[in-house]
Parts: C-alpha cells; structure tokens; sequence
C-alpha cells in the first residue's frame, strides 16, 4: 500500500500540508477503512511507537489512536500528565527530547497551542495535534474526508457550522479554504472563531474559490447548506461559564426546523461528545440527516493515514 507523501515533519494545523496531500491523506484513509471493513490490516508501522500525551481527557482520540496504531502493527502508549513528568515540573523541550530517543511519534491533546509548537520544537520526531485550544486538526480531517466520501466534487459543498467559535471551528475553516469549500459560521456576537484565523482562511481561500461567512444569523448562514455541523457550547477548560453560554447560545442549535430550512437533504455532522438537547436535539442526532457516527469512524482511519505519511517515512 502506498504511503502519500507530504511535505511537513509535524502535523499541528491543516495549514501544514496542501490540497493535494490533503486529498493523497482522504485516499490513504479509505483504503485502510476498506481493509478494515474487510478484515485485513496492513503492517505499515511495524514495531513502530506512538508516545500520547493526555492534559486533557478523551474517548474518541485515545482509542482511535491507540486501537490504529495496533491495528498498522505498532504500540501505543497512554501518558497522562499526573503521570509523567511533565505534570512536576518538568520543561516541554526536555520532555520532547526523552520521548524523541525512545518513540517513532508523540501525539499530543492539551490546552494552549503553544505548548503543541514547542513540543514539534524540540522533538527530533514526527509530533501530531490531538487537540489544543487553538486548533482540532484530525477533527476536521475527518470531518471533510465523510463529506469527501460522500461528494463527486467537495469544492461544490456549502457546510454551515452552528455555534462557539472554537478549535473546532478554527480548523474547519482552514480545511474549507485549502479544499474550495464553501463554509459560514454562525455564532453569538463575541463568540466568533478568532479573528487571525478567519483572516489565514481568507488569504487561502483566494487561491481556492472558497467562500468564507462569518455571522452571527443562523439562516443566513444555513441558506442552502449542504451539511450542517455543531459542537458542544462548552469545551473543556471552560466550566465556568457554562451558566452564561447556555444563555447566550440557547437559539445556536441543529433541530429538525433548521435542517428543513436548508432546502436541500442536508446532512448533519458532531465531532462529540454531544450534549443532548442543548447544541442538536435527540431526533437530528438519531435521524436520518446524521452522519455523526460515520464522522466518529473516520477518526481512526484518518489519524491511521496520518501516522503512516509521518511515521512510516
């Protein structure tokens, strides 16, 4: 099986790689879900380690990551911060170092984004974004490859996302402008995706024909949409201002109203964990519209393409 190339030692942003590797990663990523589905996977990283960074607590990027990794032929290795040194004190370029001499890979989710940068800094191997404040990149890489599978030409799709402008967010607007999808997000006055990332999707979308929103209009924004995305109101971190986002964000929600205000057989995308009944209601989450569970899949298949293109080099 092929390994796509792509032209970076680190994967911590989409803005990482191009279109094309891009692309070459979707290609990888359906090939390994077909052997899966078939029950047949590839030794692509053989005796190959992936040290995992925990800051931050997770379901669905431990065990993609962990299970893709023993699947490709390799080990996974869960590292908690109250369990390693970096949660006594010790530096990031120092812990980086040590995991450098022992491991083929770290995978890092944690809180400032900074921390993930420094860490590619001073590692001497591949280090990929399992999650940070700032960005969710296998998130999106994900996201897009289940609207890929689903499209003859992902550069004619409008997806709409509903809610927080958040890492979530951020990344789905660098993948709309290297794909040349048509995105707008929809969030409350003050919560907008960050404004130096809206303006590097911008500069990227000239090249792309991509057409970027950014407002606070729910219906302007899912105007014929041809997918609909949402995610929790509060990420982690952000506990204490569950009680004023609820507010804020009470009319920020997927139901099946909103879906039918799209005109069009719209599908409906979560990166989870949902909370039900506030960002989407039971009846989108369950219906036919959503592809969330699918979305949730190619997690692994996509990290496992991923990993490949970093670590099987």
């Amino acid at each position: 099986m092929k390994i796509p190339v792509i032209n970076t030692p680190d994967f911590l942003t989409l803005a990482d790689i191009t279109r094309e590797e891009m692309e070459s990663l979707f290609e990888l990523s359906a090939k390994l879900k077909r052997g899966v589905q078939k029950g047949k996977f590839p030794a692509l990283l053989k005796n190959r380690t992936l040290a995992m960074i925990f800051e931050k607590n997770s379901t669905r990027t431990r065990v993609s990551f962990e299970t893709g990794m023993i699947q490709l032929g390799g080990h996974a290795l869960f590292l908690s911060s109250s369990e390693i040194q970096l949660g006594r004190g010790e530096t990031v370029a120092d812990t980086a170092r040590v995991l450098s001499r022992y491991n083929d890979g770290i995978m890092i989710r944690t809180f400032a984004h900074s921390k993930v940068e420094e860490l590619a800094k001073w590692a001497e191997i591949p280090v990929i974004n399992g999650l940070s404040d700032s960005f969710h990149p296998c998130q999106a890489l994900a996201d897009y490859f289940t609207i890929w599978e689903r499209e003859s030409d992902i550069s004619k799709v409008k997806l709409a996302y509903i809610g927080d402008g958040n890492n979530v967010s951020n990344s789905l607007l660098i993948g709309a402008a290297l794909l040349g999808v048509d995105i707008a997000i929809a969030s409350p006055k003050g919560f907008e995706p960050e404004m130096a990332v809206v303006e590097k999707a911008y500069k990227m979308a000239s090249k792309t024909s991509s057409h970027i929103t950014i407002t606070n209009d729910i219906n302007k924004a899912v105007d014929g949409a041809d997918y609909l995305y949402t995610d929790v109101w509060v990420s982690m971190g952000q506990e204490k201002e569950t009680a004023k986002k609820k507010k804020v964000f009470a009319k920020y929600k997927i139901t099946d109203e909103l879906i039918a205000r799209t005109g069009r057989n719209t599908k409906v995308l979560h990166c989870l964990p949902a909370h039900r009944g506030e960002e989407i209601t039971d009846s989108v989450m369950d219906g036919s519209h959503s592809i969330v569970f699918d979305q949730a899949e190619n997690r692994m298949h996509c990290q496992k393409a991923v990993m490949c293109a970093l670590m099987g080099r």
